[in-house]
């Protein structure tokens, strides 16, 4: 994790939706033959600016996918979301990943890849332009993904952080 404030929830008290974003089979060779099991990445957000990502590795599917469900809901974490899109742009990496997300006009939907957008849609983000560079590679583009939303500030934390008023931040 970056050294950015987290702003970490609780995931008790809130309704989530999850959304698969990968799932491989794993094959591991024994001297008995191959051994198969499954490891599923799984983002849950409840739209409205909360949202985590979690990996699940089990014999079966369904098992794999409930896992990966539970270690999302222990890596949740709060996003200032703005009329429907971010406040302002931010570069994200994780690994060899690269993204990068640009507030958009509304009408405009979520213009994002396959495991940016579902990191988006959990977030509750309806208008946004999103451009994935580098690896494609699922695990570190939702990482990514996670790192550029973390590091969005809205109006009221930056003023609050450079010690001025919020209108002050606009017209400074």
């Amino acid at each position: 994790m970056p050294n950015v404030n987290v702003k970490r929830v609780k995931s008790s008290e809130i309704e989530f939706k999850d959304r698969l974003v990968s799932i491989q089979r794993v094959t591991k060779v024994t001297k008995g033959g191959r051994t198969f099991s499954f490891s599923a990445i799984v983002v849950v957000g409840n739209e409205d600016g909360v949202v985590g990502y979690g990996l699940g590795k089990a014999k079966e599917v369904t098992s794999a996918i409930s896992k990966g469900i539970e270690d999302a809901k222990k890596n949740l974490i709060k996003v200032p979301i703005l009329k429907g899109t971010l406040p302002h742009e931010q570069y994200g990496k994780y690994g060899g990943a690269r993204v990068f997300l640009k507030p958009a006009a509304p009408g405009t939907g979520v213009i994002a890849g396959g495991a940016m957008r579902a990191v988006l849609e959990s977030v509750g983000v309806k208008n946004v332009l999103a451009k994935s560079k580098g690896s494609s590679n699922p695990h570190n583009v939702v990482k990514a993904t996670i790192d550029a939303l973390l590091h969005l500030k809205d109006a009221y934390t930056v003023a609050q952080l450079r010690g001025i008023s919020v209108d002050k931040v606009f017209n400074g």
